[in-house]
């Protein structure tokens, strides 16, 4: 009996232990909420604790491979898709451990930059991305699948 026990904590702790080191760091496959259509791959990385995602591949048959951000603004104004720089700025919260938040997403289809929180599902599988208006409860959320 003792050890059966033994062996449920040390799974228990594996687990807490693995669902800390959930990350948003890699590649993901971006879904649109309401479609369900994969739109692109995302490389997530982070340099100096500061999480940092682009465009590596547009996968949306709808939309040309040389496509360029009509609508965004700026600089940003007429730049290929593909290699966009679509969030910026998010840090992991010091209350939160599992989740980044802090940063800005950019919606290439609208050229609308919002807040950005994100959550890695405890299996690191899945990431919840929410892009947001003044607080989270407004926005909108896409699950992205992670690729590798």
């Amino acid at each position: 009996m003792k050890k059966l026990l033994a062996a449920a904590a040390a799974l228990m702790v594996s687990g807490v232990a693995f669902a800390q080191n959930a990350t948003p760091v890699g590649l993901w496959k971006s879904i649109d909420e309401k479609s369900k259509v994969e739109k692109s791959l995302v490389r997530i990385t982070e340099t100096g604790g500061v999480i940092s995602g682009k465009i590596e591949k547009l996968l949306d048959p709808a939309v040309k491979p040389d496509a360029v951000c009509d609508e965004c603004s700026g600089e940003l104004k007429g730049k290929p898709v593909v290699g966009l720089t679509i969030i910026s700025g998010a840090k992991k919260n010091p209350d939160e451990s599992a989740q980044w938040d802090g940063g800005t997403v950019l919606d290439p289809a609208n050229g609308k930059t919002y807040k950005l929180r994100l959550r890695p599902s405890a299996d690191n599988k899945k990431l919840e991305v929410r892009g947001y208006v003044g607080t989270p409860m407004i926005g909108r959320s896409q699950t992205w699948v992670r690729v590798e």
